[in-house]
């Protein structure tokens, strides 16, 4: 027999209700896993601590690199490797640590990439210049200390042809929805500020294992921890193409369970819970659930809850059971005292309203993005908005694809997301790492050139201040020469400004501050560059 109890508490902000849960979950089981505390999960990330949504939280451990992958098919991987797609081989543990490589930090920010298009660049040449600003006050948050670099990357086309050339430009950077606001490169051509369309890639890293788990499985994110990730993730032309694609299709029917109209003695049982049970053909039926808490199953056997709406928790009023496949039949409702939902615990009082109907997918996760963004008051965090840079339908895309990458539709469920809880997929997809294009028309004239520039805050690669780290303290950035460029490069130099706020610890370019160089010629066969600095405190 094999059984599976998950309880998760959504935004359940009275410490007395944890403790409750807690001592319910001590007396009679073991629960796989837990999800965060909403109202705390922003928080928590907004200090700097985005491991505790991958590795850490779900599985109390940091996760592990950039090593093995089954791609995106979801198919095993070799001895418990991690999987997805961004995968490096070569490198188990990540990129590497030396001379080649520099730090592999905990926090991994991307490499800098450089200008490609989307088209044939009908034989234009491209010389690039990039420069790092270490001036105090150069991030998005306007902070007195040096954290992160301004920098600027800059390109001349040229077209040596008889005939005007024009291409979309492509600048792909490497990103989070949540933080676009304040990361969001800006493009001019010719000096002259140029609207950009973004596209967003999917999920760029993939899952492994939780600490100690046997057999292995797939229920952490695994973050990219070196440039060689990215290597992995881009240099087929796979990844960009579906970034410029038209996203997954979710237009087949299904069955939704909505509830509503929730009642409960609050009074005497503030956790009380409502859950919903029935049998399902396990190959015959798949679901999803937005909006609850628990669940349980058994060989068929399937039990959903949900903390009833007290209008103090912060979680979603809605509350929908959707079935993919033949529909579930009979159902049983029954209220308990707590999200334990134990025999002998089952109180009276407890109903709601259940509403069944048929609907396409893609509409029900329209209905469930829009309430995670309103419950959650996304909209006003400036993550998600109607005008971008990150646009609903964005957002809504981006959801899909992880549903249809590594939940219920990929026909191999990561396990992360066996439990089809919409919840977990909708929120995440705000904070996970993914490649996003900016794209613009560029016209070189025949025999002439136009001048390129992208300029972005970008945000340093380090590791934890409270890890007791060695490296705590030091920024760490990487530059990457060709990687996923259609131009053909004839000269790349690197160069850095306002240099008097750090000092360089690791580096492969040439810099030497102390005798005065600060700008370098790159070697073009070269695939790689790294630098690594510590600001000096006044």
């Amino acid at each position: 027999m094999r059984a599976e109890r998950l309880f998760r508490v959504l935004g359940l902000t009275d410490p007395a209700l944890v403790e409750e849960a807690l001592e319910t979950r001590a007396r009679r089981v073991e629960w796989k896993r837990w999800a965060a505390l909403a109202a705390c999960l922003a928080l928590v990330i907004g200090l700097g601590f985005g491991w505790l949504v991958t590795g850490g939280f779900r599985g109390y451990g940091m996760s592990g690199g950039d090593s093995g992958s089954a791609g995106a098919s979801g198919d095993a991987p070799a001895d418990g490797a991690p999987i997805g797609p961004g995968a490096d081989p070569g490198e188990p543990g990540g990129g590497g640590s030396g001379a080649e490589d520099g730090t592999v930090f905990m926090s991994y920010a991307g490499p800098v990439l450089p200008l490609t298009t989307a088209e044939d660049p009908a034989g234009l040449t491209a010389e690039r210049e990039l420069t790092w600003d270490f001036a105090r006050e150069t991030n998005g948050y306007r902070e007195s200390r040096q954290w992160g670099a301004g920098v600027t990357d800059a390109y001349i086309l040229r077209n040596p042809t008889e005939a005007d050339v024009t291409v979309t430009a492509l600048y792909p950077f490497a990103g989070r929805f949540a933080d676009l606001a304040e990361e969001l490169p800006a493009v001019t051509v010719d000096g002259e500020a140029v609207e950009t369309a973004l596209y967003a890639g999917a999920y760029a890293g993939g899952f492994e294992s939780t600490f100690g788990a046997e057999p292995p499985d797939t229920m952490n994110l695994m973050e990219l921890t070196s440039w060689r990730g990215y290597k992995a993730l881009l240099e087929s032309g796979t990844y960009q193409a579906q970034a410029l694609g038209d996203g997954p299709a979710l237009d087949m029917p299904v069955t939704v369970y909505e509830f509503s109209d929730f009642s409960a003695p609050h009074e005497q049982y503030p956790a009380a819970t409502q859950a919903v049970s029935f049998e399902i053909d396990e190959d015959a039926t798949k679901i999803l659930t937005y909006g609850f808490n628990g669940c349980e199953q058994d060989e068929g056997f399937r039990r959903y809850s949900y903390f009833v709406p007290d209008g103090k928790r912060h979680e979603p009023k809605v509350k929908l059971l959707i079935v993919l496949g033949e529909d579930v039949g009979t159902y049983t409702l029954q209220g308990y005292q707590d999200g334990g939902c134990y025999p002998g615990e089952e109180i009276e009082g407890v109903s709601c309203t259940v509403t069944r109907r048929t609907a396409a997918l893609d509409a029900v996760l329209e209905l469930v993005c829009r309430d995670c963004m309103e419950g959650y008051d996304i909209y006003g965090e400036g993550w998600v908005t109607e005008d971008g840079p990150v646009t609903f339908g964005m957002y809504r895309r981006a959801a899909a694809e992880l549903l249809s990458q590594y939940g219920a539709l990929s026909g191999a469920s990561m396990d992360r997301y066996a439990d089809g809880r919409l919840d977990d997929m909708v929120m995440e997809t705000l904070w996970q790492d993914r490649v996003l294009y900016l794209a613009f028309p560029v016209t070189a004239p025949a025999g002439g050139s136009v001048e390129v520039e992208c300029s972005l805050w970008k945000e340093p690669s380090f590791d934890f201040a409270c890890s007791g780290s060695e490296n705590a303290g030091l920024q760490g950035y990487d530059l990457t020469t060709r990687l996923g460029s259609s131009l053909d490069f004839t000269r790349q130099r690197a160069a850095l400004v306002n240099t008097e706020n750090v000092e360089i610890t690791g580096q492969d370019f040439g810099f030497d501050l102390e005798a005065g160089v600060t700008a370098v010629e790159l070697d073009l066969e070269r695939e790689h560059y790294y630098l690594e600095i510590r600001p000096i405190t006044e």
